[in-house]
């Protein structure tokens, strides 16, 4: 099990965190910011200036998930994370990537008054011997603390509220250790399934409204946009797979078995296993069936439709070209077999 502890930054989420795992059997301290100041030694300069956040770079957001699954891994029990988290996205995808190796994650704020956070931010000394470095760190606080206010409605959906104005860290962490006791701290809901072991087979279903728009849907769990569906079931049949895919996304039940658009193989790549994909036609919804679409699970954060054009800067590539190629045969009314994103053959 993860205990996130989230907060704004001079919350005392580090000073809690080091409590905590007192109070906690089997538990150890991990802190993401190591992994963001490894890559900054890592990477290119030309990289790390991409960015004025090393939570911007995704190789940091996947190595925040490897490492605590390897850490567990090795030390089984409870893994303690100190770590502001203001961007949903990125509080998705690290918890979504979690959930997917079937590691469970409980939320914690810590939510003082925003006076007495400005208090602790003016009297934090990072670097008593470089005053500059001390300086630069408060400002960053001071900096975030609107992005933090923003973030608040989305951060107390899930996370279990704490009021630290009065407390020491060992008050924190004490209360803490009880709403994990008591289960009042709740494990968050977002799901995935699990990781592949071997080459998979997936079923994607285009739908499209009454200006010839796809369908696009915005994972919890991963970066990019993509098509409604999933992973086919052992012994279910790939457009079967495609209807029970988009019931459970978008709770669509769709009256006709959806035609077969295209056929393409997904080399590995580690880690990716690849695997054999499948895109169908959903068909065009009716207004009416468009307005009653919903996001009933906890592993779509949205919706919308798109044109081709729009497709293209919200799916990956590989994505984008199977669309592509999917739409190309809709128009022609037959089933395109793609090689490595290379046309070999149809049948109408």
């Amino acid at each position: 099990m993860i205990v996130w502890i989230n907060g704004a930054f001079s919350a005392g989420k580090t000073s809690a965190a080091c409590e905590l795992i007192d109070l906690i059997p089997n538990s150890t301290l991990y802190d993401p910011e190591l992994t963001g100041g490894a890559l900054s030694r890592l990477l290119p300069q030309k990289k790390l200036a991409e960015v004025t956040d090393f939570q911007d770079l995704p190789i940091w957001r996947r190595l925040v998930v490897d490492t605590a699954a390897a850490l567990l891994a090795e030390l089984p029990g409870v893994l303690v994370v100190p770590m502001t988290l203001l961007r949903q996205e990125y509080r998705d995808e690290i918890f979504g990537g979690l959930a997917a190796r079937r590691i469970p994650v409980r939320h914690v704020l810590l939510a003082p008054e925003e006076t007495i956070l400005r208090r602790r931010i003016a009297e934090r000394q990072e670097d008593a011997d470089d005053p500059g470095r001390s300086e630069r760190v408060r400002q960053w606080a001071y900096d975030h603390i609107e992005p933090y206010r923003a973030a608040l409605g989305w951060i107390v959906q899930d996370a279990h509220t704490v009021d630290t104005s009065a407390l020491t860290p060992r008050g924190t962490a004490e209360l803490i250790a009880e709403a994990l006791r008591t289960g009042a701290a709740r494990e968050c809901g977002i799901v995935q399934t699990p990781e592949p072991r071997a080459e998979t087979v997936a079923s994607g279903v285009l739908l499209f409204d009454d200006r010839d728009r796809v369908l696009l849907v915005d994972p919890t769990y991963k970066p990019g946009w993509e098509f409604p569906g999933g992973v086919v079931e052992a012994g279910e049949a790939p457009a079967q797979a495609g209807i029970r895919e988009v019931a459970e996304e978008l709770g669509l039940r769709l009256d006709t078995v959806p035609e077969l658009l295209l056929v393409d193989w997904e080399a590995p790549r580690p880690p990716a296993f690849g695997g054999l994909r499948f895109l169908f036609d959903g068909g065009r919804l009716r207004g009416e069936e468009a307005s009653r679409l919903l996001l009933p699970g906890s592993e779509l954060r949205g919706w919308r439709f798109v044109t081709e054009g729009e497709a293209a800067g919200l799916l990956p590539p590989t994505r984008f070209e199977r669309l592509r190629w999917a739409l190309r045969a809709r128009e022609r009314s037959t089933v395109i077999n793609l090689e490595a994103g290379v046309p070999v053959g149809g049948a109408g």
